[in-house]
């Protein structure tokens, strides 16, 4: 059967539960915690190119010039993000790991205090930048994202991610700082 409202040439979007594709390996890294685990997402060539094109959407208009992914995942969704939109990268990375002169912000995890960096050249001030990973959790390295870029003088638009876990708070803290978060799955749990 033919879709006469289809663009011509244009891909038909796969319709895809997201949720059945990621894997959720349960008391990992520690006991009573479910582990929601993207790499079978990754791994499925159609779920990977819908949450891609899901991702991008809703900033396809927005005018975003960077986009930033934090360490390790958010560099595999940030490239194929970056690529749709037609924008630069920006690598959020863990301390020690850009060869040039960065900035530097610490951040609290669960189990202590961690810190990341960005290139301090790594864009100029009024850049639009999204934020990606692939899950926001307790939030804490998507808000050391933005204080980083806004050090920078960034314009955050947003921030996308595959998973969201409402019931740990990072989505809450985000929005308190004034940035939009987007998340294809919510789970309910840690």
């Amino acid at each position: 059967m033919r879709d006469d409202t289809a663009e011509k040439g244009a891909i038909p979007a796969p319709t895809i539960d997201f949720a059945a594709v990621i894997r959720t390996i349960p008391d990992y890294p520690k006991p009573g915690i479910m582990f929601r685990d993207v790499t079978s997402l990754l791994a499925d060539p159609a779920a990977f190119r819908a949450a891609v094109d899901a991702m991008v959407a809703p900033y396809a208009e927005m005018g975003v010039a960077m986009v930033a992914g934090i360490e390790a995942r958010g560099f595999i969704l940030g490239g194929a993000i970056s690529h749709q939109l037609a924008a630069g990268f920006v690598p959020i990375r863990k301390k020690g790991k850009l060869p040039l002169a960065t900035i530097r912000v610490a951040y609290s995890l669960e189990y202590g205090v961690d810190e990341m960096e960005v290139h301090r050249d790594a864009l100029t001030p009024g850049t639009r930048v999204l934020i990606t990973d692939d899950l926001i959790a307790t939030g804490g390295t998507a808000e050391a994202a933005v204080k980083l870029l806004r050090e920078l003088g960034a314009e955050i638009v947003g921030a996308c991610f595959v998973v969201d876990l409402p019931e740990v708070g990072g989505r809450q803290k985000l929005e308190a700082l004034g940035v939009p978060v987007k998340a294809l799955v919510a789970y309910q749990g840690h």
